[in-house]
C-alpha cells in the first residue's frame, strides 16, 4: 500500500498538519503517517491522498468550485448575475468550509501512453463512458474498465506519461440549444468558426432511444427537392434512410441538397463530418451559406487530423442536439458523413485497446455501434411533443460492393436505402440513382397526396427501360411497341437528370411527372429535354402562379388543378414548337 501523502502550501503549515492527521484518525479510525510535501499552487488548505483516493480541500479547488457557481447563476435566463457582497460572502463561505468538506474523488495513475489510448491503473470506480482528467489539462474517454485499471482514449491534448488521471463522474456531453445554429462546433462543443459560443445547457450524447410508445408513423413526407427520390424513394419525417456508393458518386450533395431544400420548412438540419479534411467542411458550410441554409444548421466536425476518439463520439453528439429540438416538438434532419469512417475509428480504438476483433478486423459490438445511435431517430407521438428526427447516414462502399461488412449492418438497421451507381455518375445521369438497388420501406406512406397521383408508375417504368435497354445493346431485333417504350424511357430518365444547384418544389415536380404522363414532350430528344424543363418551370411560375401555390399548400393534385396545369402546358408547347417564343397566359 502507498503511503498516505499529504500537500500542504507552506512548511508553516504545522498545525494544520496536525489537525489533518486528527481528523483523519477520527474518520478511518487508525493513525496515518503521511509524507508532507508544499506546493504553493494550492494556495491555502491541503490535499490528501490515501488508499487511492483524493480528499482536495485546497482553495484553489474552492475557487473552480466558486467559478462554476457563478456561470450556472448567469445561466438563468430571469436570474439577476451574483452582487459583489454575494460573491464575496459565497467565497468566504467556501474558503472557511473548506477544511471540514474537502472534495473527494479517485485517482489513477498513466501506466502507459501511445496512438492516442492511454493505460490507467487505478479508477477502480469509474464506468465505461465516463469523462476523466489528466495532468496538463487533456481528457479521455473510459472504453475499458477491468480489475485494478482502465483504458482511456485520448479526447484532446496530451497524457503525462507519468500523470495522475481524476474521474469526473461525468459522461460525455455537448452543449445544446438554440444558439449553436448557424455555428460549427466539435465533438465536445467548442466552437471552430472563430466566434465566441454561449450555450450552458447541455446533455449526455448517448441516451436511450424513445420506446414504441412514444412512437408515432411516418407519414409526414420530408421533401429534399430531388425528383427522383421524391418520386420514387420517398423520405418521411422519422425516418432513417441510407446513402450508399462509392466514392465521388454525389452522395454529400444529395444530402446537402436535402438541407437546403428544408429553408422554409421548419425542420433544423445538423451535419455532421466524420474524419473529413476542413477544407471539405468549409466548403460544405460555404455551399449551405451561399443557399440561404445555414443559419437554420449545424455543423458538427470530427476532422481527419483529429483523435479517433474525436471521431467515434462526432455522431453521437450531433444526434444529441437533434434529439434536444426533438424532445421540444421540433423537427430535425441530421446527415451522418459517412459512418463507414466513423466504424474504422472505433475499429483503430478497439484494436489499440486489445478487443477481440472479428470480420474484416472489426469488434463484435460494431452493429450495435450504429444501431445505437440510428435508433434514437423517430417521430414522437403527439402526447410526447410530435417531434421528429430524420436520419441519412452516409455509407462509402468499394467497387459498388453493398454485401460489404459494414455496409450490410446498416442495411439491416436503417429504413431503406439510396444507392448510387457508379457508371450512371461517369455517364451523366446524376443524381445517379440506381433505382432497382434503392427503396424506401416507409413507402407511399410518406408522400403527398398530389405526388402519390403522378408518379403511382413511375419506378416500375423506369426499371423496365433499364432491363430493355441492356439488352437491347445486344442489337436485338424489337418490336415497333418495345422501340416506343425505349425512347419514352430515354426521355423520362432525361427528366429525372438534375442539376446539383437546382431544387425542385413539390409543384414543379408534379408539373413535370404529370407532363411525362401527358407525353408531352413528344419526340423531343435530350438536349431538347434539357432546354425545355427550365423554360416550361418559369411559364409555370409566372402563368400558373395560382395553381402551384395551391399545390404545395394543400399537397394535393385535385381534377381542377390538374385541368389547369395540362392547359397550361399544352399552350406553353404549341407557343414553344410554332418557334414564336414564350407568351404569357396571364396571372390567374
Amino acid at each position: 500500500m502507498e503511503k498516505p501523502l499529504l500537500i500542504v502550501a507552506s512548511d508553516k503549515d504545522s498545525a494544520l498538519v496536525e489537525t489533518v492527521r486528527a481528523g483523519f484518525k477520527r474518520r478511518l479510525g487508525r493513525e496515518l503517517d503521511f509524507e508532507v510535501t508544499t506546493d504553493e499552487k494550492i494556495t491555502g488548505g491541503f490535499i490528501a491522498i490515501v488508499d487511492g483516493k483524493v480528499y482536495d480541500a485546497s482553495f484553489g479547488s474552492r475557487l473552480d468550485e466558486l467559478s462554476r457557481l457563478m456561470l450556472e447563476t448567469d445561466a438563468g435566463a430571469e436570474v439577476e448575475p451574483p452582487s459583489f457582497t454575494s460573491v464575496s460572502a459565497l467565497l468566504r463561505e467556501r474558503v472557511l468550509s473548506a477544511a471540514a468538506d474537502p472534495l473527494i474523488y479517485e485517482y489513477g495513475v498513466v501506466e502507459s501512453c501511445s496512438d492516442d489510448i492511454v493505460h490507467i491503473s487505478g479508477l477502480s470506480n469509474c464506468h465505461a463512458g465516463e469523462l476523466v482528467e489528466f495532468d496538463g489539462g487533456a481528457a479521455g474517454l473510459i472504453m475499458d474498465v477491468s480489475l485494478g485499471g482502465a483504458g482511456a482514449a485520448l479526447l484532446g491534448g496530451t497524457a503525462m506519461p507519468s500523470g495522475m488521471v481524476r474521474g469526473t463522474g461525468r459522461a460525455a456531453e455537448i452543449c445544446v440549444g438554440e444558439e449553436l445554429l448557424g455555428r460549427i462546433i466539435d465533438p465536445l462543443g467548442n466552437p471552430l468558426d472563430d466566434r465566441e459560443l454561449r450555450s450552458l445547457k447541455r446533455r449526455a450524447i448517448e441516451a436511450p432511444a424513445p420506446t414504441i410508445i412514444q412512437r408515432a408513423p411516418v407519414d409526414t413526407p420530408l421533401e429534399t427537392g430531388i425528383l427522383s427520390i421524391d418520386s420514387m424513394i420517398p423520405i418521411g419525417r422519422g425516418q432513417r434512410e441510407l446513402i450508399i456508393g462509392d466514392r465521388q458518386t454525389g452522395k454529400t450533395s444529395i444530402a446537402l441538397s436535402a438541407m437546403i431544400n428544408q429553408r422554409d420548412s421548419g425542420v433544423i438540419c445538423i451535419y455532421c463530418a466524420i474524419g473529413q479534411k476542413a477544407s471539405t467542411v468549409a466548403g460544405v458550410a460555404h455551399t449551405l451559406e451561399r443557399a440561404g441554409a445555414l443559419e437554420h444548421t449545424i455543423i458538427v466536425a470530427a476532422f481527419g487530423s483529429d483523435t479517433a476518439a474525436m471521431q467515434y463520439i462526432a455522431p453521437y453528439a450531433a444526434c444529441a442536439i437533434a434529439e434536444d429540438f426533438m424532445y421540444k416538438g421540433r423537427d430535425t434532419l441530421v446527415i451522418y458523413d459517412d459512418l463507414s469512417k466513423h466504424a474504422v475509428a472505433y475499429r483503430t480504438m478497439s484494436l489499440l485497446l486489445r478487443r477481440p476483433s472479428g470480420r474484416e478486423a472489426y469488434p463484435g459490438d460494431v452493429f450495435y455501434l450504429h444501431s445505437r445511435l440510428l435508433e434514437r431517430s423517430a417521430k414522437l407521438a403527439p402526447e410526447h411533443g410530435g417531434g421528429s428526427m430524420t436520419a441519412l447516414p452516409i455509407v462509402e462502399t468499394l467497387a459498388g460492393d453493398i454485401s460489404a461488412y459494414i455496409p450490410t449492418n446498416i442495411i439491416s438497421i436503417t429504413d431503406g436505402q439510396i444507392f448510387l451507381d457508379t457508371e450512371m455518375f461517369n455517364a451523366g445521369r446524376r443524381p445517379s440513382i440506381n433505382v432497382g438497388l434503392s427503396v424506401s420501406r416507409v413507402g407511399r406512406a410518406a408522400q403527398s397526396r398530389a405526388m402519390r397521383d403522378v408518379s403511382v408508375s413511375l419506378r416500375l417504368e423506369v426499371a423496365q427501360y433499364r432491363d430493355i435497354a441492356v439488352f437491347a445493346q445486344f442489337g436485338a431485333d424489337i418490336d415497333s411497341a418495345t422501340a416506343a417504350q425505349l425512347k419514352r424511357g430515354e426521355r423520362l430518365t432525361r427528366l429525372l437528370i438534375q442539376p446539383t444547384e437546382r431544387n425542385y418544389t413539390l409543384a414543379e415536380q408534379v408539373s413535370l411527372l404529370l407532363a411525362a404522363s401527358m407525353n408531352l414532350f413528344g419526340e423531343a430528344d435530350e438536349a431538347e429535354i434539357d432546354r425545355i424543363v427550365p423554360a416550361l418551370m418559369d411559364f409555370l411560375a409566372d402563368s400558373g402562379r395560382a395553381v402551384m401555390r395551391g399545390v404545395v399548400s394543400t399537397g394535393q393534385l385535385t381534377d381542377s388543378d390538374r385541368e389547369d396545369l395540362a392547359r397550361l402546358m399544352k399552350l406553353f408547347m404549341s407557343e414553344y414548337s410554332a418557334g414564336g417564343g414564350i407568351a404569357h397566359a396571364g396571372n390567374e
